[in-house]
């Protein structure tokens, strides 16, 4: 009898009903972050309310594209992994600089297309960094994008950051009740409804926000059916040297973040993140990128958000995030439908986002658990990895008096946590030392220990190591 090869669970096709509602799920965790760089950087550059919606609707259209093709995959673009793009938060104080003190858009969009450009050169130079993250570096990294995510969670479940009524207890009580459905769904549902808690919380949640006066619908009313987004909508682009430089360290920022947020769903999913698919992925990053310049909208990266969801939901099937893009193309191109999504509530938001994010967290513990911490200096790394990451995150303006390009750097806890964790581990593991063992010794061949010159769960595959 003939025999079928097993599909792996990453590209599998669930049926339309399920795609359709993981989809969703997806697009609901990510679309308030999605949608606040454009409100910032439209709100620092004083625009008017016809070009914010211009820039909303160009950005989700732009996500989705770029989702598409990350998931999908054309020739050597896209990693073909569960990842969701959205445009990068390290991004936006660059952008905001360069827009108000410097060439305004056409100078942002112009420094935008030549980053993109940038990362798809630079892609095959990270690709080959990748074995330079052992279970000890992705362990912290992962652990790191889930603990500096659970702010944002924090402030949705508070009503929303810069709201007149965040932290009220009416909003902490929302969130959760969320948080509460989100869980009884998960232990106590079939196993279809338990991995599509989140938007069963949501739904809940938005089901007695209305009655209570949490959402607001007015902007549904005021929002166009069709909104087409036109490439160079606000005129040609202008290359600026400064806004370029700038431009060129948020690239550098972002596919450190993106790394890290593959190699977490590689972790979740089962497939294993190789130099040759980190180069894919980070080559679409760029082409996104490149349409955002073109579009007028923003640099596009992993949305870590998304990643929480994956390892929450057990649902690994890249189709089912390439939905989720697909439902952010319509989004853009009906304004309308984007404004009702819009409405959900932060709390709403917020309850379900401390489950997703936390989850992250938790993935990046398990990863650490493989790594042997017995007469080494690991917990060192991870320790120090973790203080750098979560600093900026509890302390905002703690680099406030450093030059631009530091802060644009350091002030993403995810980057700060990846750059001092890949440093370290080439400290303490990588460069020889006195007294070390032996190459032959059997702590040198145990991962994550440091060895005589050269760390073997670091530069074997991690199939190899025993």
């Amino acid at each position: 009898m003939a025999t079928t090869t097993p599909v792996h669970p990453v590209d599998e096709v669930p049926p339309a009903r399920q795609l359709a509602a993981f989809g969703l799920q997806h697009v609901l965790a990510m679309y308030a972050g999605a949608v606040a760089v454009p409100l910032i950087v439209g709100g620092a550059m004083k625009l008017s309310p016809a070009d914010l919606a211009y820039l909303i609707t160009a950005d989700l259209l732009v996500c989705g594209m770029a989702t598409l093709v990350q998931c999908v995959g054309i020739w050597r673009f896209g990693v073909r992994l569960p990842i969701m793009q959205g445009c990068t938060f390290a991004a936006v104080s660059p952008m905001v600089l360069i827009g108000t003190t410097g060439g305004g858009l056409p100078a942002i969009y112009g420094s935008v297309i030549v980053a993109g450009l940038a990362i798809v050169l630079l892609a095959p130079v990270f690709g080959r960094l990748l074995r330079f993250f052992p279970p000890l570096v992705t362990g912290t990294v992962i652990l790191v994008i889930g603990v500096s995510l659970l702010p944002v969670a924090g402030n949705w479940a508070a009503g929303g950051a810069g709201s007149a009524d965040f932290g009220e207890p009416e909003n902490i009580a929302l969130a959760a009740f969320v948080l509460a459905v989100v869980l009884g769904v998960q232990r106590f549902a079939p196993a279809f409804l338990s991995r599509i808690a989140a938007l069963i919380g949501i739904v809940v949640g938005l089901a007695v926000a209305v009655p209570f006066g949490f959402a607001d619908f007015d902007g549904v009313a005021d929002a166009d059916w069709v909104g087409i987004s036109t490439p160079f909508h606000f005129g040609a682009p202008v290359f600026e040297a400064s806004a370029i430089v700038s431009m060129l360290v948020v690239a550098l920022v972002s596919m450190t973040e993106t790394t890290g947020d593959f190699i977490a769903v590689g972790e979740m999913t089962g497939r294993k993140v190789d130099p040759c698919s980190l180069s894919d992925g980070l080559r679409a990053d760029g082409l996104s990128t490149v349409l955002g310049g073109v579009f007028n909208t923003f640099p596009y990266t992993a949305y870590a958000q998304n990643v929480g969801l994956v390892g929450m939901t057990r649902v690994r099937s890249r189709w089912v995030v390439a939905t989720a893009g697909g439902i952010l193309v319509l989004l853009g191109l009906l304004p309308k439908l984007g404004a009702v999504v819009a409405a959900v509530p932060a709390p709403v938001l917020g309850g379900a986002g401390l489950v997703m994010f936390g989850t992250v967290a938790a993935s990046g513990l398990r990863t650490l658990a493989e790594v042997d911490f017995e007469d080494n200096h690991n917990l060192t790394v991870v320790a120090v990895s973790v203080a750098m990451g979560v600093l900026p995150v509890g302390v905002p303006t703690v680099y406030e008096k450093f030059p631009d390009w530091f802060q644009t750097v350091m002030n993403s806890g995810i980057s700060a946590g990846c750059v001092t964790a890949i440093v370290l581990n080439l400290l303490f593991n990588h460069l020889p030392r006195s007294g070390g063992p032996s190459a032959g010794s059997p702590r040198a061949k145990t991962p994550g220990l440091a060895a005589g010159g050269v760390e073997d769960g670091v530069e074997k595959p991690r199939e190899e190591v025993v």
